[in-house]
């Protein structure tokens, strides 16, 4: 009903992870938990929030042919998440405009449009790839033992990846398992700081 959305989308804008993953078109991965705290559900709860009927003769029910459509129905969530709103009554676009007036919405929104915001360079791979190293110079037994010849140069340190943290940003400030009052992004990001720093003291 509209009255259980207005409730839901008050709840959705009240976090910023939320906010920010279905503004750029993502699915957040805990967006069930908004609902589920108001006693309300986005994804299919129990068998009541289906109903079928189909004109083949089969007595099952869900028969074969009412199985093919949720086959097809999970596709398409699949390749749509989205989808699941406009079965529960909400567009896309209008689930969209609400977002957008909330203020949370307002901020993620004036910031994308900003002319500011410099263009993000595309990557070729979020993880460091595999360089080949020059086959190491052979010696032979008395060039090794007694030093006639210099040891070669250690491999270079590998390349810093593309996007620093990539899993860890995924969860977004205040994943399911943190219960913290503090960001859990900026949390790693201080102690990823303090293990680069300890390395190169170790150096």
């Amino acid at each position: 009903s509209s009255a259980n959305w207005t409730k839901a989308i008050r709840t959705i804008a009240s976090r910023a992870d939320l906010v920010t993953k279905l503004l750029m078109n993502e699915m957040p991965d805990t967006i069930e938990n908004a609902f589920s705290g108001l006693g309300l559900h986005l994804l299919p709860h129990s068998e009541s929030d289906f109903e079928t009927h189909c004109s083949c003769p089969d007595w099952a029910n869900p028969c074969k042919h009412i199985a093919g459509v949720y086959y097809l129905l999970a596709s398409e969530l699949d390749r749509d998440p989205f989808l699941m709103f406009e079965l529960r009554g909400l567009s896309r676009d209008a689930l969209h405009a609400e977002l957008v007036r909330s203020p949370l919405g307002q901020i993620l929104s004036s910031a994308l449009k900003s002319e500011e915001v410099p263009a993000v360079e595309p990557v070729e791979s979020y993880y460091t790839r595999p360089a080949r190293e020059p086959d190491a110079m052979v010696a032979s037994h008395k060039e090794f033992w007694t030093g006639a010849k210099r040891l070669p140069p250690p491999p270079s340190a590998p390349s810093q990846p593309g996007v620093p943290a990539l899993l860890i940003k995924k969860q977004g400030d205040y994943p399911a398992f943190w219960h913290k009052d503090v960001s859990f992004i900026s949390v790693m990001e201080e102690l990823y700081d303090r293990v680069r720093t300890k390395n190169r003291q170790m150096k």
